[in-house]
């Protein structure tokens, strides 16, 4: 049976599933003093199960996308599963659909959660038993998500957590303002698999260099890209003015995939009413199909090596 933890400060309530690690919900103050939650959440735990869109959830092995030819460590060869001509988010039944372990919760002034999940060697195509964790942190009006991992061979590893923000807790992003440090996005081919090559944001409506709402100055036509990053502290903010609510993302990982659905199945979430383009992702991890580039930053986590992606989001009212 699924769990459900909590942990909360004055400023932020996280409430947490062991099912895929995920966030459920997460809690901050409005400019007004009102409790919103600035994830979309399902309504029924039930639904963290039959997951097609990830919300919430932690992922890997390899979060992002790898091609239908899979990769190679050390002069072997490793097939993947793929559907549609990829391999996304870690295969088939990835860490998202696996129940990890509740590990330690603490209470007080920082509290903090860690969950743990043991995958085998040769599960989903990845060599190496690997031990990963995820823990979440609450320090003030800061939330860290730290993400940690070692195996016992030579692996790929790309970890990241899967929350759809919208910081109105309700309706559309489109009127959130929005800045990201990056000046290019990966180059993808029809099955958004990278192909090695950088595009300009510069004239384009994946230009946020400059803070600007999301809808505006360009027909925006939905984003699912990742960023190479030119700033990690911070790489990206957003802010709700209906809320008065902004978020402050940083991390140490060179990439971030922004995502934006265009709508999303309103009879399973507690966000209502939602309006087109209702959320928004922050995928910090390093870039697709990194195995197969050479010219990308290494995925590659050698045996005795330890693999940490750290994030932090701070949440401010303006």
């Amino acid at each position: 049976m699924m769990k459900k933890y909590t942990i909360e400060n004055n400023y932020i309530k996280l409430v947490t599933i062991d099912y895929g690690a995920a966030i459920h919900q997460l809690i901050t103050k409005d400019k007004n003093g009102n409790d919103v939650n600035v994830v979309i959440s399902f309504e029924d735990l039930e639904s963290y199960k039959h997951n097609p869109t990830y919300l919430g959830a932690s992922v890997g092995r390899f979060a992002g996308r790898i091609n239908k030819d899979g990769y190679t460590i050390n002069g072997k060869h490793y097939s993947v599963y793929t559907k549609n001509d990829v391999h996304l988010h870690g295969g088939k039944e990835g860490f998202s659909f696996k129940t990890w372990k509740m590990e330690s919760i603490s209470e007080g002034e920082n509290p903090s959660i860690k969950f743990s999940y043991s995958s085998n060697d040769m599960e989903e195509g990845y060599p190496g038993n690997l031990q990963v964790s995820v823990t979440y942190t609450i320090v003030e009006n800061q939330l860290s998500i730290v993400f940690d991992a070692t195996t016992d061979q030579d692996t790929i590893v790309n970890l990241t957590n899967h929350n759809y923000y919208n910081l109105s807790g309700e309706g559309s992003i489109l009127d959130h303002e929005l800045l990201i440090n990056a000046e290019s996005i990966l180059t993808k081919d029809s099955d958004a698999i990278p192909t090695g090559k950088y595009t300009s944001v510069a004239n384009t409506y994946f230009d946020f260099r400059e803070k600007r709402e999301i809808g505006s100055t360009y027909e925006f036509k939905g984003i699912d890209d990742t960023y190479v990053l030119k700033e990690n502290n911070p790489l990206a903010t957003i802010y709700s003015k209906k809320t008065g609510i902004e978020m402050v993302v940083t991390s140490n990982q060179p990439g971030v995939v922004i995502y934006t659905p265009e709508t999303m199945d309103e009879n399973k979430i507690s966000n209502k009413p939602l309006g087109k383009y209702p959320s928004i992702c922050f995928e910090t991890e390093k870039f697709s199909d990194g195995p197969n580039q050479k010219d990308f930053p290494s995925t590659l986590l050698k045996k005795g090596d330890i693999y940490k992606n750290e994030t932090y989001l701070t949440f401010n009212i303006k």
